[in-house]
């Protein structure tokens, strides 16, 4: 009798990829990893980090962790800095036809994933927002998203800032290969943290619907209390929003609506302003300071490009 080799079950195909970057996190970052054995999906699914060029330990905190649970995790590199960097070589990695994205300092519900699921297969959409909200009750509220009740969202709709946001925002494979993921001028690491809302935007301008769900829960552990850090927070989100309006009027599929939520908002932060609101005639100044940033850089970026220097468009991800 002729001996043979044991065959090797081949591991099924997971339903879901869970993307999370992270970058010099070792101290907090097992909290946040501790969640994920408590899902509670009947179905498979897998886990990519993404180490964004740490140099405190993440890397042996993210092994250490992939050794010792029973579904995969895939930890890789990223050394160039940059969220939309880390995102984009994260989901090029991705095997399942839909990709969660979620934060280092997020903790998902344990039903999570099964309610994602949920929705793409309740509704034909490309991306998906879901509900977060604060894990410490000290924290100041604020990079959260309460909303209770869902939100159809038509394809060419124009997505305002703060509807979907990263900490808990999924898409179809085929949508991100689409529109080319997300786009590295944008995001942490950059001077302009609206990388989130751009992708969603972009999907949206390229016909796909989208849809946000209260469902799907995450609770954010961002442990920002003290008022500077807290002002300066606000401060990046607006220059970050300004340069999304930016890009937005530099594309034609987006300036039209774009134009018209824009006065909207200018004439909220002027009306404001007229009742004693400083704050809303500071958003002006940094949303335009974002807004002019950002057609600085796309120009700055097109020159290095015509003179071989570089190339405009989404990075490949690629080491």
């Amino acid at each position: 009798m002729v001996a043979r080799d044991p065959v090797t079950p081949v591991p099924p195909a997971p339903r879901l990829s869970v993307v999370i970057c992270t970058r010099n996190r070792a101290r907090v970052l097992p909290e946040a990893l501790a969640c994920y054995p408590r899902l509670t999906a009947d179905f498979p699914w897998e886990l990519i980090v993404v180490d964004n060029g740490s140099s405190d330990g993440t890397r042996e905190v993210l092994e250490r962790f992939a050794a010792t649970v029973a579904f995969p995790v895939r930890v890789v590199s990223e050394p160039r800095k940059g969220l939309s960097r880390a995102r984009n070589r994260g989901w090029r990695l991705a095997r399942a036809a839909i990709v969660v994205f979620t934060d280092d300092d997020c903790y998902p519900e344990p039903d999570f994933l099964t309610r994602i699921l949920e929705c793409f297969e309740r509704r034909p959409i490309g991306y998906l927002g879901g509900r977060i909200l604060l894990y410490d009750k000290d924290d100041f509220p604020i990079t959260i998203l309460k909303r209770d009740s869902p939100l159809v969202l038509e394809p060419g709709t124009f997505i305002d800032t703060g509807v979907v946001q990263g900490a808990n925002m999924s898409a179809r494979r085929e949508a991100l290969e689409a529109v080319g993921g997300f786009d590295e001028m944008l995001g942490a690491g950059t001077p302009f943290c609206s990388e989130d809302i751009d992708f969603v935007g972009r999907l949206s301008a390229a016909g796909y619907a989208g849809a946000y769900d209260p469902a799907p829960l995450v609770l954010h552990h961002h442990r920002r209390r003290a008022s500077e850090e807290v002002r300066a927070l606000a401060r990046t989100y607006d220059i970050g929003r300004g340069a999304y309006f930016m890009k937005c009027l530099l594309e034609p599929a987006r300036r039209r609506p774009a134009w018209v939520a824009i006065r909207s908002t200018v004439r909220m932060h002027l009306e404001a302003g007229r009742r004693g609101s400083r704050r809303h005639l500071l958003r002006i100044v940094y949303e335009l300071r974002g807004a002019l940033g950002y057609l600085g850089a796309r120009l700055v970026r097109r020159v290095a490009g015509a003179s071989g220097g570089g190339r405009e468009g989404v990075d490949s991800g690629r080491e």
